[in-house]
């Protein structure tokens, strides 16, 4: 997929970077984590979300990504600004039971929410005219714009909301835990790739429109 290419390339910048010759392995993620345990790797890169059972068995780089919830409409639909007040009275379709669903509860009080059981379903409502608007994760988001399923009808309104609390820590790179050197190696990498516009360049090449 995307995400796979898009990681390749941040490796490859990153061994760029460090000045080391890299041998750079595409495995399923569930392999990669034993391979570090083993010591088969020294930094794994998989758009790994971070969570505390992961934390208890590797450490962690910087947070390089943290996917945006976006709000999506139908084209040309008179929706209101993206605000608490420019949505009152709004019907905003979710996905139950995700971190989306208590973001929109939290700051959306007066919308009307209404609860999907998967992403899809509150798509097709709103392809369907069932909702007005409805909140995602914007990667997600972004591949049904563009795909053939959303068949054009829709586009995002607003602007990405970076919540960590509510979309979770953000993506980081598996390392091996207690080896401070190469914690210090790829952080240090990870801020050139971005202060060199490189990493802006990965993004806009592999996420086809701005995500956020």
């Amino acid at each position: 997929g995307t995400d796979c290419g898009f990681n390749v390339d941040l490796a490859r910048a990153i061994c760029l970077e460090i000045g080391a010759a890299c041998d750079i392995k595409v495995r399923p993620w569930e392999d990669l984590l034993t391979g570090l345990r083993r010591g088969e790797a020294d930094a794994v890169i998989a758009a790994h979300r971070v969570t505390a059972g992961s934390l208890a068995e590797v450490d962690f780089s910087d947070r390089y990504f943290y996917p945006p919830g976006r709000f999506v409409v139908r084209k040309g639909a008179d929706v209101g600004e993206i605000s608490a007040d420019g949505l009152d009275g709004a019907t905003i379709g979710v996905a139950r039971g995700t971190a989306h669903e208590a973001f929109v509860k939290a700051f959306f009080r007066d919308s009307r929410i209404v609860l999907f059981e998967n992403p899809e379903l509150a798509r097709e409502a709103l392809q369907q005219q069932k909702v007005d608007l409805i909140f995602d994760d914007g990667i997600s988001l972004a591949f049904w714009l563009n795909g053939s399923l959303s068949r054009q009808c829709c586009e995002f309104k607003g602007e990405a909301f970076l919540e960590p609390k509510y979309f979770g820590d953000g993506l980081a790179m598996a390392l091996p835990r207690n080896d401070p050197q190469i914690k210090a190696l790829i952080n240090d990498a990870l801020k050139k790739v971005r202060q060199s516009g490189r990493f802006q360049e990965l993004v806009e090449r592999y996420f086809p429109m701005r995500i956020y």
